[in-house]
C-alpha cells in the first residue's frame, strides 16, 4: 500500500517515468509535493487506494483508485484513476498483478464494480482490452470545473 512513508519512493518512480516517457502532463515539482503529502492529512482520501510494486527496493508500477458511493442505486464501485509501470517493466505481469491486487481489496471492501476510462495510447489499450472479466461499455468524458 503506498503510505506517507512511501512518498520518497513514489516520487522517485515519477521521475523515473519521464526517464522513459516525456508525455504525463505535469511536473514533479514542490506544488505537486505539497499536494501528494497534504493528501495524507486530508480525510477525503480515506477513500482512496493506491498500490505500488516493489523491485529491488524500487517502485516499478503503481495502481490508484478511489472508491465510490452512490445513491442513485445505493452502490458502492471503485473508478481506476491510475495504472502505470516502468517502462522496462510492461509486459512482465507488474500491472496485471497490480490490478489483481486492486481487486482483492476492493472485494474485502464488498466492491463488485471497478470502472476504468481507458488511456487512449495504443499500449494502454491493449492492457484494457487484456484484462479479465471486464468489457468496454460506455464512453468517457471528462467535464473540468472552472
Amino acid at each position: 500500500m503506498y503510505t506517507r512513508n512511501r512518498i520518497p519512493d513514489v516520487l522517485e518512480f515519477e521521475k523515473r517515468l519521464r526517464e522513459g516517457e516525456d508525455f504525463w502532463g505535469w511536473e514533479i515539482d514542490q506544488a505537486y509535493v505539497d499536494a501528494v503529502n497534504r493528501s495524507f492529512d486530508d480525510r477525503s482520501f480515506d477513500d482512496a487506494v493506491s498500490v505500488l510494486a516493489y523491485d529491488g527496493g524500487a517502485v516499478v508500477g503503481r495502481i490508484d483508485a478511489s472508491l465510490i458511493a452512490s445513491r442513485f442505486d445505493g452502490s458502492k464501485k471503485a473508478y481506476l484513476d491510475w495504472i502505470c509501470v516502468i517502462k522496462s517493466y510492461r509486459h512482465q505481469g507488474v500491472a496485471q498483478q497490480l490490478l489483481e491486487s486492486l481487486r482483492q481489496i476492493l472485494k474485502e471492501r464488498h466492491i463488485d464494480t471497478l470502472i476504468a476510462l481507458t488511456a487512449a495510447n495504443e499500449e494502454a489499450q491493449r492492457f484494457y482490452k487484456s484484462v479479465p472479466d471486464s468489457v468496454m461499455r460506455d464512453t468517457g468524458i471528462w467535464i473540468d470545473i472552472k
